[in-house]
């Protein structure tokens, strides 16, 4: 796929998508995809590292080229696109290459973030970020809703992640490449595409709803493809790692359960066919404790259990092949506040995703995940994967949030104890344990984690959602 097509001068010069331009970064270890509009039939020349490949606009005026795979590089290049006119691209580094996207907590500025709470902490301080970001290898690339479709002749949109072009970028997306350049020591590059409130279906274009078997005889509101088309389809296919996706809010809000799983795979089947992979990998945040049900802007069913069961939706999409979630139970100081801080940790843990299923590196990337559940006597006995170096209470204290059922299906508190890599689960006149939940409900912020820092992931043994999700692989 070529993108949207461009609109080219009267003199029918060469034109490239606004994503080309100075200062970019290309993905290392890929064929390379260079393309734009020309006048039909026009030579088009791309000369870069030592490479030179050639193609003609065809009768759509459309054009392309390869370039073979490169080795990263933090040396600064120069790239000729040369025809009717000659195009040149400054400064462009060679690594890894992410696009980031979803509503405001990924759209949360650095800027905003400066002013978020101060943590006491050793050290620099993450608030104080715009003060110190000074990595001239991270490239950024903010896709601006009126702008990105239309080509830019000075072929500016890449910066260096620093001053003012960093404090209006995502702060998730930021931290994400800072993390991981501290891992790959490799230049990186971060695309964001998001908007504030917006739900999943904009970021889907209707054509992919409509080929969808779960939803070809639905109604799909919230105008699908409103984003997709300004702000993704543009995008492609400038060879990129993955994606990153923050949203779920806007969809929670709406009482959404195994609709929403349906509508992200939908979405991640169709951007993964944009780039031409089935592999790209998709890593995506579970959404903040909030009290959704006492808001205003809740549908139905207002409850305690909306959002854990929302969070049940979003966890079911794992079963999509190349995915990861990271959990945010600890992430909020403010309930109230549907914008959590934390903003470097949630790029750090996503990051944490990727380093260990994209690059391979050996570490702990997930907290405690339920396994299964046996019953001894009176105690239901829980088994973890993903338990690291030991399970811990984060505080110290008794473990939290755990919840157990009987033969009456009554949920009450229950008492949690670690032994090994085993929780123990029971309680006062439940007798013959049914099954357990934990973190279910929506402002639990349960101190169950690893030894490495990462929280458990909400569960119930009682799971039925999951169990009815079965993605039909692109």
């Amino acid at each position: 796929m070529l993108g949207i097509f461009l609109s080219r001068a009267s003199s029918a010069e060469v034109v490239l998508p606004r994503i080309l331009g100075n200062n970019m970064v290309l993905q290392r270890d890929k064929p390379v995809c260079i393309w734009g509009t020309a006048a039909a039939g026009e030579q088009v020349t791309v000369d870069f590292s030592g490479q030179s490949r050639k193609a003609a606009a065809d009768a759509q005026g459309n054009w392309k080229v390869m370039l073979a795979p490169m080795k990263a590089s933090a040396q600064g290049a120069t790239m000729t696109i040369q025809g009717t006119n000659t195009i040149t691209l400054s400064n462009i580094l060679v690594g890894e290459v992410w696009i980031c996207s979803g509503q405001s907590n990924m759209e949360f500025t650095m800027r905003k973030n400066s002013k978020m709470k101060r943590l006491p902490m050793d050290g620099q301080n993450p608030i104080d970020e715009l003060e110190y970001a000074r990595n001239p290898e991270i490239r950024i690339f903010l896709v601006n809703r009126k702008q990105q479709i239309k080509p830019d002749p000075l072929h500016k949109g890449w910066e260096e992640a620093r001053d003012s072009a960093l404090r209006v970028f995502s702060a998730p997306g930021y931290f994400f490449a800072k993390e991981l350049y501290s891992r790959l020591h490799v230049p990186i590059g971060m695309i964001s595409s998001a908007i504030p409130g917006s739900a999943i279906e904009p970021w889907i274009p209707a054509e992919a709803f409509k080929a969808s078997a779960y939803f070809k005889d639905k109604k799909v509101g919230n105008d699908p493809g409103k984003f997709y088309q300004p702000m993704i389809r543009p995008l492609a296919p400038y060879t990129i790692k993955g994606f990153l996706w923050y949203q779920g809010e806007t969809n929670c809000f709406l009482g959404e359960r195994l609709d929403y799983t349906h509508k992200m795979e939908t979405l991640i089947n169709r951007w993964r066919h944009d780039w031409g992979s089935a592999k790209l990998p998709f890593y995506y945040v579970q959404i903040a404790p909030f009290k959704y049900s006492k808001s205003e802007s809740m549908k139905e069913p207002r409850t305690e259990q909306g959002l854990p069961e929302f969070r049940e939706a979003q966890t079911a999409i794992l079963k999509m092949r190349h995915t990861g979630v990271i959990v945010t139970t600890d992430l909020c100081y403010n309930l109230d506040d549907i914008h959590p801080s934390y903003k470097w940790e949630i790029g750090r843990r996503l990051a944490l995703q990727a380093a260990s299923k994209t690059y391979g590196q050996k570490l702990v990337a997930d907290g405690p995940i339920f396994k299964k559940m046996k019953v001894k006597k009176n105690e239901a006995v829980l088994s973890f994967s993903s338990v690291g170096s030991g399970l811990i209470s984060k505080d110290g204290k008794d473990l939290s949030d755990f919840l157990i059922a009987g033969e009456d299906k009554v949920f009450v508190p229950a008492h949690a104890e670690i032994q090994g890599d085993k929780l123990i689960v029971s309680a006062p006149g439940v007798n013959h344990p049914q099954a357990v939940r934990f973190a279910w409900t929506e402002t639990a912020q349960p101190n169950l984690f690893n030894k490495e820092g990462l929280p458990a992931r909400p569960f119930r043994t009682d799971n039925v959602l999951v169990d009815k999700f079965k993605p039909a692989h692109y």
